[in-house]
C-alpha cells in the first residue's frame, strides 16, 4: 500500500511539473500571438485564452498547495477575463466601448 501512495505522489509531482512547462510555454507563445497578431480579434482571442491559461495554471498551483483557497482566485480570474473578453468584442464591434447616446 505504501508503494501504491508513493507512486501517486510522484506522479502527481511530475504531472504538475511537465503541466506547468506546458502552460506556461503556452503563455509566452500567447503573448507574442498578443504582440504580433495581425488583426485586433487575433489579439482578443490571444487575451481570452491568456485568461483560461492563468486560472488552469492556478488550480494547478491549488492541487500542488492541497489547498481549496485558490479556487476563489480561479474564478475571479475566469469572471475578469469574461468581462474583458466583452469589451474586447465590443471595442472591435463598435469601435467604442461605452455608448453615450442618449436617445
Amino acid at each position: 500500500m505504501a508503494d501504491a501512495i508513493a507512486f501517486t505522489d510522484t506522479l502527481l509531482k511530475y504531472t504538475i511539473i511537465i503541466s506547468s512547462i506546458f502552460i506556461g510555454v503556452s503563455l509566452l507563445l500567447l503573448l507574442y500571438r498578443i504582440f504580433k497578431g495581425p488583426t485586433n480579434p487575433d489579439r482578443a482571442v490571444g487575451l481570452d485564452t491568456i485568461g483560461i491559461n492563468l486560472m488552469a495554471l492556478t488550480g494547478i498551483i491549488a492541487i500542488y498547495l492541497s489547498t481549496p483557497y485558490l479556487n476563489d482566485v480561479a474564478l475571479l480570474v475566469g469572471i475578469l477575463g469574461f468581462l474583458g473578453t466583452l469589451a474586447t468584442a465590443k471595442y472591435v464591434e463598435k469601435g467604442v466601448i461605452i455608448d453615450r447616446d442618449m436617445d
